[in-house]
């Protein structure tokens, strides 16, 4: 099965229409993250974790679900199901449990204002998501991972295709109008536009 065994309980605003829950993961041992963008049409899930019933009502009519990255798809089937929500994969995508409703690629224009941007190197099938303005939010997949300390850095490079490739498509990323930093594993970055990622890149692999 692709998702956790055990739920989240809460769903926490990060910012206004952005919603954050976070649990540990006994698949990998160790930390993963969701994410929803509250929109006025539906609210959008990006690589949806379970949730306890409770929790799910935080998230309201939920419109679409939008993966990053193949190994990401953890509740997302379970959701289309309960919401009648249409998922979207990225091209290339491998080792889905389902079809999607929709395949994209770079440059697509998805759900909650989100544009895709190819960023391989965990895999070929590895995108950021930008939702661009005046608070730009960023979700990471598995590009880099942000530890207890607050640092994000890479995941080693035994769990990358291309490890280079990777830091290519991280430093693709700096120049991006960024507020907010949002990794699959680990807790959003709520300030410093994309520094986090310039450290990274300058830190190496998670230690």
């Amino acid at each position: 099965m692709s998702e956790p065994s055990h739920p989240a309980t809460r769903v926490s605003e990060v910012r206004p229409g952005l919603l954050h829950w976070t649990l540990h993961d006994d698949r990998i041992d160790a930390r993963s993250d969701a994410w929803a963008l509250v929109e006025p049409e539906g609210t959008v899930l990006v690589d949806p974790l379970p949730l306890t019933d409770e929790a799910l009502d935080a998230l309201g009519r939920v419109e679409a679900i939008v993966l990053t990255i193949q190994s990401h798809q953890r509740s997302a089937w379970r959701y289309r199901k309960r919401f009648g929500a249409k998922v979207h994969a990225p091209e290339g995508a491998q080792g889905l449990e389902e079809e999607p409703d929709a395949w994209y690629g770079d440059g697509a224009s998805l759900p909650g204002r989100l544009r895709a941007i190819h960023a391989p190197g965990p895999c070929e099938a590895s995108y950021a998501l930008l939702r661009a303005g005046e608070d730009g939010i960023l979700f990471l997949g598995d590009l880099v991972v942000r530890g207890a300390r607050g640092a994000f850095s890479f995941v080693p490079d035994a769990y990358q295709d291309d490890p280079a490739r990777t830091r290519e498509s991280v430093r693709r990323l700096l120049g991006l109008p960024v507020a907010v930093l949002c990794p699959g594993h680990g807790a959003p970055a709520l300030k410093g536009g994309t520094a986090p990622l310039a450290d990274a890149l300058a830190g190496g692999e998670e230690k």
